[in-house]
């Protein structure tokens, strides 16, 4: 099949994605949650062997194309920062991040900075 498989590195792959609808609500119902400048961070134990993310991007009245940038943004800073620092501390965690409105105007390096920070924060702060 094209573009699945090993040649495609730069994807987050669907293990390690928060994917059913049922799994994000119990992540917002008993999840915790931490609250950033243009973020609402929520996390629990991961029933899967290994870390995992997943984001909630609302309209907040914008177009798609704003929209669908932003999630790209949130789903690359997941891949390359989220999981990989939940990995080397060894956190099997389940992580759910959703947009605040002002997460909109936001760079790509801001945006970054913010969720590593709560990234770092949460691994700190959670119990092994």
């Amino acid at each position: 099949m094209a573009g699945s498989g090993p040649e495609r590195p730069f994807r987050l792959r669907r293990s390690a994605r928060v994917r059913r609808g049922s799994e994000i609500r119990a992540l917002l119902r008993s999840g915790r949650r931490k609250r950033t400048g243009h973020f609402d961070v929520f996390y629990a134990a991961s029933p899967a062997p290994h870390a995992r993310f997943g984001m909630i991007v609302p309209k907040h009245r914008h177009t798609s194309v704003e929209r669908n940038r932003l999630r790209r943004r949130i789903r690359e800073v997941g891949r390359t920062v989220v999981l990989p620092v939940l990995r080397a501390s060894e956190r099997t965690l389940d992580v759910l991040v959703r947009a605040r409105a002002g997460a909109y105007g936001l760079g790509f390096q801001d945006l970054r900075r913010e969720l590593e920070a709560a990234t770092l924060d949460l691994c700190s702060n959670t119990s092994r």
